[in-house]
């Protein structure tokens, strides 16, 4: 039995569409970090809690970004209220000592194999993006997630350190209903699921 209501539920997941025009209410910092604090529960393995952010609004930042997107991203990215950089720390395994306590020993393992980090990072860092996007519309912000961009730019004019990694890009503000497309069609149960 849910424990959402239907409408929370529905204003997450069924309702909600990826946005490709946005209003003109711009997104205070205040609301982008209440979204933050309610995601960030959301469980990652080990608590690795590898995702960082960016949160591009300024027109320096959107001059950066720009030259990043494919052709067809640039106009609804640049007029987007909010864009957010998803990104992975390529050495969350340092906050480990804190965020894990329950295996002293977790930290050395990640920093001993570039391999395991790495796909570690990614994966946990694609669940903490999907869990900020329910967390966002859930605040009644609607999103636009993308991946048509060149991560090497993005990489290279956010985090020149090399430390974190572009992983994916989402713009967000209030939805425009005039930039919603049709509901693509979604597989049934049967076609994605099995019992073992």
């Amino acid at each position: 039995m849910p424990i959402l209501s239907q409408d929370a539920f529905d204003a997450a997941f069924v309702h909600a569409h990826t946005a490709n025009k946005f209003s003109d209410q711009p997104v205070d910092d205040a609301t982008l970090a209440a979204v933050y604090e309610q995601m960030k529960f959301g469980p990652t393995s080990m608590n690795c809690q590898p995702m960082r952010l960016v949160f591009v609004k300024s027109a320096e930042g959107r001059a950066l970004l720009k030259p990043a997107l494919m052709p067809g991203n640039v106009d609804k990215t640049m007029v987007a209220p909010v864009v957010a950089i998803i990104a992975s720390d390529t050495r969350f395994y340092d906050h480990l000592p804190s965020q894990f306590p329950a295996m002293p020993a977790a930290r050395d393992m990640f920093a001993g194999n570039a391999d395991l980090a790495s796909a570690t990072a990614t994966r946990n860092g694609s669940l903490q993006g999907a869990y900020f996007m329910v967390a966002a519309r859930m605040h009644g912000l609607a999103c636009g997630p993308m991946s048509g961009f060149d991560p090497t730019k993005v990489n290279a004019a956010f985090f020149p350190d090399g430390r974190y990694q572009a992983n994916f890009i989402v713009n967000l503000g209030y939805g425009d209903p005039a930039g919603y497309r049709p509901r693509g069609p979604r597989l049934a149960f049967a076609d994605v699921a099995r019992f073992a």
